[in-house]
């Protein structure tokens, strides 16, 4: 007899709470010991997914309640780790939707539900944070039919069941007025409002490949939802590529989910989510299928990007002094690699051997898969960040967003100028505790560099989001208002000195004692023009006077330019330099500048 199933996935706009409420139904299943140290987020298991505080990778844990086994899959709000929602949505039977009781639906929330309401699930949503003081969970109910209306979603779907919770505290229930201090509303929902997964398992195997994993010692892992048949342990099966060629082969491991673990099987039947090993060739969409009679799932389709970047060899004064792995080769390799499993990531060969165009779903998707190899220890340089234009009906159109801000209100006329300049047009605005949520429709080249002007504009006590809407025709020029930059003007160390002395023509980006070489940008000018100065000279001593003797007086403290911000902030000629331990600005090529000194 086989165990009732339940496939369900959690969907949400980022820091709605996702990751905290998954961390109360694991708790409160019982599938941690008693006494054992359970750390917060404990599926944001990635180290930049802990230091953002964000999920990128979707990932799937399981639990019991009432003989009943229920896969939980943990999603991205992102909208640039779209593809991660995209595949995993294709595994699973229902949704919840989770939404902050105070904030409401939100731009990814938007996103998600859309991706949801076409694969025609019927969502729970689930009002989170309601103990919060500034929380209005009736309001939020009444925002998110509205954009279930908008969306377009059937009347079931509009019908959908709904709970107030709280993931930190660690309770939800059905009626605002009901009293609760466990998740048990929510199991109990799952089990009444997720259907249970279709499938035959008298039909020959059909399992599709949806996440690629690896182990030292088994090799390629792959993820997936059995939707026919039954699989076991040692059998023959057929890989059925996407370029329709069959590659047979043997299922060497075969294993469930157990919690967090993964726990060894013999078999699983149709609605199981597994994970397999013994193909090594394997790619996301593919389907694992009987050798006998091989019947190929549809191969998972996911949006385009609309972002791209050139990717290309080091070749600054600097290079090759703090990565290990610089050749164009191994560069190439890991580009490539990554496409294995980042379905959402385009990499294609430039007319140069040392360059690659990339291609991603926005500068945070693009952001971390950088972030993640100068960790494994690259050294490479990026440039600007470009959008991807397209054809549509023989117009070239361009990718709008839909974007949101949450700022003070004495910053709503400051951000409303700067995004007209932008070409954005607002579309709603609303007031509330002295605080506005402004929103815009806005073509993607209008967010290149906006990050930094807005947080400057909020002086940092801003939030932004957004998320891809469609292609639109092109809205034409878009002016980028950006100072000029201050360049070093030869190789060596920045002193306090110079530094001291420079101070009067712009903001830095180093501070004393910071290894500099000519080219490389190292501040913004208070003036349009570029500038190069030399920022390595030493004061002449003399018998009257020590070297430290004016350091009392304090330097401007140095602008902290992060890997998100340097990319953000770069021109059309300009590259940001990436090695395992500093993140560089510099000019791609030499031309004349606006002054020297």
């Amino acid at each position: 007899m086989t165990i009732p199933i339940r496939n369900v996935a959690i969907i949400a706009h980022v820091d709605h709470g996702k990751t905290t409420l998954v961390d109360a139904l694991l708790k409160q299943s019982g599938i941690f010991r008693e006494g054992e140290d359970v750390p917060t987020c404990v599926m944001d298991s990635n180290d930049i997914e802990r230091e953002r505080g964000i999920t990128i990778l979707s990932k799937n844990t399981a639990v019991r309640y009432k003989d009943t086994l229920i896969n939980i899959i943990d999603t991205p709000g992102h909208a640039d780790f779209g593809g991660e929602v995209e595949r995993v949505l294709g595994m699973v039977d229902g949704c919840i939707l989770i939404v902050d009781a105070n904030e409401g639906p939100m731009p990814q929330t938007r996103f998600v539900l859309t991706k949801a309401l076409a694969k025609g699930l019927r969502p729970i949503v689930v009002v989170n944070k309601i103990d919060r003081p500034s929380a209005e969970p009736n309001a939020a109910i009444d925002k998110v039919f509205d954009l279930f209306i908008e969306l377009g979603a059937d009347d079931d779907q509009c019908d959908f069941p709904q709970l107030f919770a709280s993931g930190i505290s660690g309770f939800a229930k059905d009626k605002l007025e009901e009293e609760s201090t466990t998740m048990e509303p929510l199991f109990n929902a799952i089990l009444r409002h997720v259907p249970p997964p279709v499938g035959n398992p008298d039909k020959p195997l059909q399992l599709q490949v949806t996440t690629i994993d690896y182990s030292d010692y088994l090799g390629r892992i792959i993820i997936g939802k059995v939707h026919n048949g039954t699989i076991k342990m040692g059998q023959q099966a057929a890989l059925l590529r996407e370029d329709g060629s069959i590659l047979k082969g043997k299922i060497s491991k075969l294993m469930g989910f157990e919690g967090l673990k993964r726990i060894d099987i013999e078999s699983a039947t149709a609605g199981n989510i597994i994970a397999v090993a013994g193909f090594a060739d394997a790619n996301i969409g593919e389907t694992i299928a009987c050798p006998d009679e091989p019947l190929a799932l549809p191969m998972i389709k996911v949006d385009e990007p609309t972002l791209q970047m050139t990717f290309c060899v080091n070749d600054s004064p600097f290079a090759g002094q703090e990565g290990k792995l610089v050749t164009s080769r191994q560069v190439r390799d890991r580009l490539f690699k990554e496409l294995d499993t980042n379905v959402a990531l385009r990499v294609e060969e430039t007319d140069s051997p040392d360059r690659l165009a990339v291609s991603g779903r926005g500068e945070l998707h693009l952001g971390i898969l950088i972030e993640t190899m100068r960790r494994e220890g690259y050294e490479f340089q990026v440039s600007q960040p470009q959008v991807i234009y397209r054809e549509i009906n023989g117009q070239k159109c361009e990718p709008y967003e839909l974007l949101a801000l949450d700022v003070p209100e004495e910053a709503v006329g400051g951000c409303v100028e700067r995004l007209g300049q932008r070409k954005a047009e607002m579309q709603n605005m609303m007031a509330s505790n002295g605080r506005s949520i402004l929103e815009f429709v806005v073509p993607a080249r209008g967010l290149i560099g906006f990050r930094g002007e807005f947080m400057r504009a909020t002086r940092g006590d801003g939030i932004m989001n957004h998320s891809f809407l469609e292609y639109r025709p092109v809205c034409g020029d878009i002016s980028a208002r950006r100072n000029g930059v201050l360049i070093s003007f030869e190789e060596g160390v920045a002193t306090y000195y110079s530094l001291q002395g420079a101070e009067d023509r712009g903001t830095f980006f180093i501070a004393p004692g910071t290894k500099v070489y000519k080219g490389m940008i190292i501040g913004e000018n208070n003036r349009g023009q570029d500038m190069e100065l030399n920022i390595c000279k030493s004061k002449q001593l003399t018998n009257h006077r020590a070297s430290g003797g004016e350091e009392l007086v304090q330097l401007q403290a140095p602008i902290d330019m992060n890997l998100e911000r340097a990319l953000e902030y770069i021109g059309p000629d300009e590259m940001v330099e990436v090695t395992p331990e500093s993140i560089r600005l510099r000019k791609l090529a030499k031309k004349p500048v606006g002054g020297r000194r």
